[in-house]
């Protein structure tokens, strides 16, 4: 059961939505859309745990990489007000970061994942360093990155967090926390932007059902570990023989995202949704991620809150590369801690935002005027971007905004979607 409100015109959003959530009794989802400054979808359904406990309004959902995009919002935030200079140094704010020869690197180069530092593998003896933002800011602050800053993209699928969040904490004197309350989520009054879960909103959670409760000790890790058959090998090899085809080092991809330990981390245990990790443990609902991308799809500025100028909206959305990927084999056409916006049909060549492992994602598209945010428990065959789920309702949403084309403030009245 699909429960929520939609504008007639983007019943398909709702339609699609419906199709998605399996009837196992324990995957959910919602979203929701934004065009012209208006909520046209704002809808949720299926189940929220093992349980069975039905998802509900309020519900928040974990979204993996699609926190990248909310950090780089707060951070252009605070370059519109001054306090970030995208082509400085990341030391001149951050003068520890000058280590082992990054001297050179800078705020741009972090934006664009250009600046060598996601050897995740290599930094950490263990997963579970990453529920510690000291001890990872010291380590990359340490660091010595795999290449020249700008000579290459690769991926800082876990890295990225702590590099954004540390330079947000050093420009204000606060907590990444407290910046993204103040900056973002009070003023446009958001009900579920959190990136470390206070203990008190911890009912409101959706739990990943492939996941395991809390981390597994190594030896119960060690223990469920099964032989690999011949045909899973072969897969393996034809996977890696491909990728190297395409002139990219497949075990790139394991030094960016997966430290030692991962078979035993659980993105379910208590510490690990307390903890803030910008690039990977925020949580949302649709409803907050779509109202933020609205922001950006109006010009920066969404029911009298202005938190960028329509020059920083231009800014951050122009393609910096196309080059591929040393971590993720994809052209992702990297913005400014934005990539570009997968769907099953229409092209969307001004769309950017950043989408996550299990499927969710955000983004915005301000020729189009058109805003989506997608939580989701369950994995679909997912990738680190995302799989086609989001792909089909960005369809659905652009399709609807696309008939009405040229209809200015049509009436947005939201009637409940009953499915």
């Amino acid at each position: 059961m699909i429960r929520g409100y939609v504008h007639p015109a983007f019943a398909g959003v709702a339609s699609e939505l419906a199709r998605q959530i399996p009837d196992n009794g324990r995957s959910g989802a919602a979203v929701a859309v934004y065009h012209q400054g208006h909520c046209v979808v704002d809808v949720w359904g299926g189940c929220r745990d093992h349980e069975g406990n039905p998802w509900q309004e309020d519900t928040l959902s974990l979204s993996f990489s699609t926190t990248k995009g909310v950090a780089s919002t707060l951070l252009h935030v605070l370059a519109d007000q001054g306090l970030i200079d995208y082509h400085k140094p990341v030391s001149y704010y951050w003068p520890e970061f000058a280590q082992s020869g990054k001297g050179d690197i800078t705020v741009l180069h972090l934006l664009c994942h250009q600046a060598g530092l996601y050897d995740i593998r290599s930094m950490i003896d263990d997963a579970t360093r990453i529920t510690d933002w000291e001890y990872m800011t010291d380590t990359l602050a340490a660091a010595a990155p795999v290449h020249r800053p700008g000579e290459a993209h690769g991926y800082h699928g876990i890295t990225y967090g702590w590099l954004i969040g540390e330079l947000i904490q050093r420009v204000t004197g606060k907590s990444f926390a407290e910046v993204l309350k103040s900056e973002l989520a009070d003023p446009l009054g958001l009900d579920g932007l959190y990136v470390g879960l206070p203990e008190d909103q911890f009912y409101r959670r959706a739990y990943l059902p492939n996941f395991p409760r809390s981390h597994r000790p190594p030896a119960e890790a060690n223990a469920r570990k099964r032989p690999v058959s011949l045909q899973n090998r072969l897969q393996a090899n034809l996977i890696r023989g491909a990728i190297q085809m395409i002139g990219v080092d497949p075990d790139d991809f394991t030094r960016g995202l997966a430290p030692h330990g991962m078979a035993r981390f659980s993105f379910n245990d208590d510490a690990v949704i307390k903890a803030c990790i910008p690039a990977a443990n925020g949580m949302f609902t649709a409803r907050s991620l779509a109202r933020l991308y609205a922001v950006m799809a109006n010009d920066g500025e969404l029911d009298g809150v202005k938190l960028m100028s329509p020059q920083r909206v231009r800014e951050i959305s122009q393609i910096q590369s196309r080059k591929v990927d040393r971590v993720v084999p994809i052209p992702m056409h990297w913005r400014l801690g934005y990539h570009r916006v997968f769907t099953t049909g229409p092209r969307t060549p001004h769309a950017f935002g950043h989408f996550g492992f299990q499927g969710s994602g955000a983004w915005c598209d301000p020729t189009r005027h058109l805003a989506v945010g997608f939580i989701v428990n369950t994995s679909g065959g997912t990738t680190p971007f995302g799989d086609d789920r989001i792909a089909r309702i960005n369809a659905q949403a652009i399709r609807a905004a696309e008939k009405l084309e040229g209809v200015k403030s049509p009436r947005f009245g939201l009637v409940p979607f009953l499915n």
